[in-house]
């Protein structure tokens, strides 16, 4: 398995650590303690998820770099991600 691999899996395994975790505190039926020991392991995975994401920006910032050297920035359009429009598709020229 390669190095890249292995941290994918372990946010998606902290990821989920963390829904399950939001889960349980969410039924209310647990002793404070517990409760605190819970949130308190939340924290700990929520901040490793976004040292991750955080991670994985940069190393997409340095992909998107243009011939000077800066990064291109688009706008994140969720429209876009959720129905594209064909005619757009059809005269999108790139290779991805």
């Amino acid at each position: 398995m390669k190095k890249g691999e292995a941290k994918t899996t372990d946010f998606e395994s902290s990821l989920s650590a963390l829904e399950k975790i939001v889960r349980e505190l969410e039924r209310g039926d647990l002793p404070l303690e517990k409760s605190l020991e819970l949130f308190e392991q939340g924290v700990k995975l929520t901040r490793d998820c976004q040292k991750r994401l955080d991670e994985a920006e940069r190393r997409i910032e340095v992909l998107l770099r243009d011939s000077e050297g800066r990064t291109i920035i688009n706008a994140f359009d969720e429209a876009e991600l959720d129905e594209p429009a064909t005619d757009e598709m059809e005269d999108d020229e790139s290779v991805f």
